[in-house]
């Protein structure tokens, strides 16, 4: 069985509060794009899986595909599969590739074994396995809250503009990131701003993300500068970058970004 996992965008994310286990409490907005992966479970005399495309640091039989499968053979008498992954998704740029793989494997293997298992359940096992994996079971527009594995229906719906993402040649580190950022509460919510008209977020959708990583790799701030000196409605990074999407009311061409970047249009 095949499926193709998609990525997502964050519209606005703020780090709200440092937890006792560590984590981060934060709000953001995720939204799915149209650049996808390819993963294949077939039967096989031994689970592996295989690797294709963007390479992927780290033992691939480790990796959270396996582990997806991993979780659900532990309470279901599933045989032997062949994990094949064609990565198309950009790694280390904050679209949540790697947590769509697993996601959608999940939910392969659900459909593949008819284990009749309810999204809430299918969402429990993909929280096992990062913060925002289980967005990926319903794979619609939600505000999350929490570590960013609680969700909330979000009616916002982009599909009148032209959407494009900007992947830079940098590798930004999650953790990274979030060592550098600065907790703080916003004074209103990104729940409630997000549902203001879309010319009015330029000044009030932020990351949280933004100023460290900007302030390590300002190729990225200059990617955000010259969307919106392309007439670029809103552009912010996603997540804890490296990728910096933005949004116009008409399509556009942007040679002087291919140039040195990975650019992607109409997502």
């Amino acid at each position: 069985m095949l499926s193709f996992p998609n990525a997502k965008i964050n519209l606005g994310l703020n780090i709200t509060e440092k937890r006792s286990d560590g984590y981060h409490n934060l709000e953001t907005v995720f939204y799915p794009i149209q650049i996808k992966d390819a993963v294949e479970i077939v039967d096989a005399d031994i689970t592996t899986c295989k690797i294709h495309g963007i390479d992927i640091p780290g033992d691939a039989n480790n990796n959270l595909c396996m582990q997806a499968y991993n979780l659900i053979k532990a309470d279901y008498a599933i045989p032997a599969q062949q994990i094949n992954l064609m990565k198309n998704i950009p790694v280390g740029a904050g679209l949540g590739g790697g947590s769509a793989d697993c996601a959608f494997v999940i939910k392969l293997i659900n459909e593949k074994f008819d284990l009749k298992l309810s999204n809430n359940q299918m969402e429990s096992y993909a929280r096992k396995l990062g913060a925002d994996c289980a967005f990926f079971i319903q794979n619609k527009p939600v505000y999350a809250f929490n570590k960013g594995d609680e969700f909330e229906k979000c009616e916002i719906d982009l599909s009148a503009w032209f959407k494009v993402l900007v992947k830079p040649p940098v590798h930004v580190s999650t953790a990274d990131a979030y060592a550098l950022v600065k907790p703080q509460k916003p004074l209103q919510s990104l729940k409630e701003i997000i549902h203001l008209p879309l010319t009015t977020w330029k000044s009030k959708v932020i990351n949280d993300f933004e100023s460290s990583v900007f302030a390590k790799y300002p190729q990225i701030h200059q990617i955000k500068t010259s969307l919106y000196d392309a007439g670029a409605t809103f552009a912010l990074m996603s997540g804890s970058g490296s990728s910096v999407f933005a949004i116009f009311n008409q399509p556009v061409k942007l040679p002087e970004l291919e140039k040195d970047n990975l650019v992607y249009y109409n997502i």
